[in-house]
């Protein structure tokens, strides 16, 4: 009886804990006033927490920049855009030094972000995303670095430029190719988000540095986009790509969010430097096209349309949403008639979404895959503590300045225009010595995968 008694004792004591616990997470629940500026930035201050949780490459064993598994690189490159955007819109310097030391630990020999470390699986998207965040942290005048180190703009240019000269005319009538290197499975095929990362690294270089010639590349990329079919201007849906071996007539009508923001965002820069009206209309073309990743039966949710309602989202596509926010975040400030518009799709996406999806975990505000579910999906990861945060902050765009330029405040320094005398790679033919390197990283890769699968099998 004693026993028993004891027994039921200790049950109750564990219900009582279970229900406090669950109590405290529903009190950690964000509620986020959209309009108070304070409100805003505490939700942004909880999210920026939640992305850095992942990352442990300041940590023993870690790799400065990089986030844990499963998170590749090119992500981390993503990631440290938003937590740049968190500083500029939030005030708040507690990750900069951080950011810094991330940013530069990753530039590669030649600068181009292209370290040697990610030869085996770096694309041209790949570096294009790094490249986003070094132009943002020259258009929000981010701290600059010492004078030993290469600078923002530099940075920016060689990136851009590094791209550009691998303009592909051999098949498909020019484009981008996915990968870099002929080695790597994905070089056959010419994507949209490449060709989308010159095009806004080109608009962005053209409006900061005022050189046309970036508005000639620009130029150049939506027209090839255009022409090869990527991009459908009946409706002005883009699709992922096509394969160079069939000369990209096999389509891929998968729509992600990214492809089309990406897009967004460089015709507003390009409308903001040139006032052109051909630019401020494919703005507007192209935002009227975002809709199919709003859901009006959901109060407007943001969603990403290829993949979140049937559950398939990979571990790359669950941060798309977060350049979607962040994207047209810059549209509204640089075609200010998009900003009813975007400000609206961000408020309905953060009430209806955000708010009551954010509310999972040990924590209380973790975040979701789905903002459309009622409550927590029971998913978590990098890429949907970004997508919450960057939306959220994307709030703040009408409290800040626009991204500065050369002529405005900017004050990066560039560097020869980003072509440097000593040679990185410009195409995506490699010597037999690379492909040999390549091979010896690939075998190393695998046999600490077959050591680590033997370790956990024993």
């Amino acid at each position: 009886m004693r026993v028993n008694m004891a027994r039921m004792v200790a049950f109750h004591w564990c219900f009582c804990i279970l229900l406090c616990s669950a109590l405290f997470h529903r009190a950690r629940a964000i509620d986020i006033d959209v309009n108070n500026v304070d409100s805003i930035k505490n939700a942004a201050w909880v999210f920026s927490h939640g992305v850095m949780d992942y990352y442990n490459g300041n940590q023993t064993g870690g790799t400065l920049g990089k986030f844990s598994w499963p998170y590749y690189w090119w992500e981390a490159g993503a990631a440290w855009g938003s937590m740049l955007d968190y500083w500029f819109y939030t005030g708040d310097t507690t990750y900069n030094q951080i950011l810094t030391e991330a940013l530069l630990a990753n530039v590669g020999p030649n600068h181009d972000f292209m370290p040697k470390s990610e030869v085996t699986t770096e694309g041209n998207d790949d570096q294009a995303f790094w490249g986003f965040t070094v132009m943002a942290a020259a258009e929000r005048n981010f701290t600059n670095p010492s004078h030993d180190q290469p600078q923002w703009l530099e940075l920016s240019e060689i990136v851009f430029w590094s791209m550009a000269e691998r303009w592909d005319t051999a098949a498909c009538n020019g484009g981008l190719r996915w990968q870099i290197f002929q080695f790597n499975n994905g070089y056959d095929y010419k994507n949209t988000i490449s060709n989308a990362g010159l095009f806004l690294m080109a608009a962005r270089l053209a409006r900061y540095t005022g050189n046309a010639t970036y508005v000639g590349w620009a130029e150049r990329t939506w027209d090839w986009v255009e022409q090869v079919g990527f991009l459908d201007t009946d409706y002005y849906y883009f699709y992922d790509g096509a394969s160079s071996t069939d000369n990209c007539t096999d389509i891929k009508k998968y729509q992600w969010s990214y492809n089309a923001a990406s897009f967004l965002a460089g015709a507003a820069y390009l409308y903001n430097f040139t006032q052109s009206e051909v630019w401020g209309n494919r703005t507007q073309n192209v935002l009227e096209g975002l809709h199919i990743f709003f859901d009006d039966d959901r109060g407007g949710v943001m969603f990403e349309v290829a993949c979140e309602r049937v559950q398939k989202c990979n571990t790359d596509q669950q941060s798309f949403k977060a350049y979607l926010s962040r994207f047209m975040g810059l549209t509204a400030i640089l075609a200010p008639w998009t900003y009813d518009t975007i400000y609206a799709h961000l408020v309905n996406t953060t009430v209806n979404g955000i708010t009551q999806s954010c509310t999972g975990g040990r924590d209380g505000v973790t975040c979701g895959t789905s903002w459309l579910v009622e409550g927590w999906d029971n998913t978590w990861g990098l890429g949907q503590q970004m997508s919450a945060l960057e939306t959220v902050q994307n709030l703040l765009i009408n409290q800040v300045p626009a991204p500065y330029t050369a002529t405005t405040g900017g004050s990066s320094p560039g560097g020869n225009g980003g072509r440097r005398q000593t040679g990185y790679v410009t195409t995506g033919i490699v010597s037999t010595g690379d492909r040999a390197g390549a091979g010896i990283l690939t075998s190393i890769v695998l046999l600490m995968m077959l050591g680590a699968a033997w370790w956990i099998t024993m």
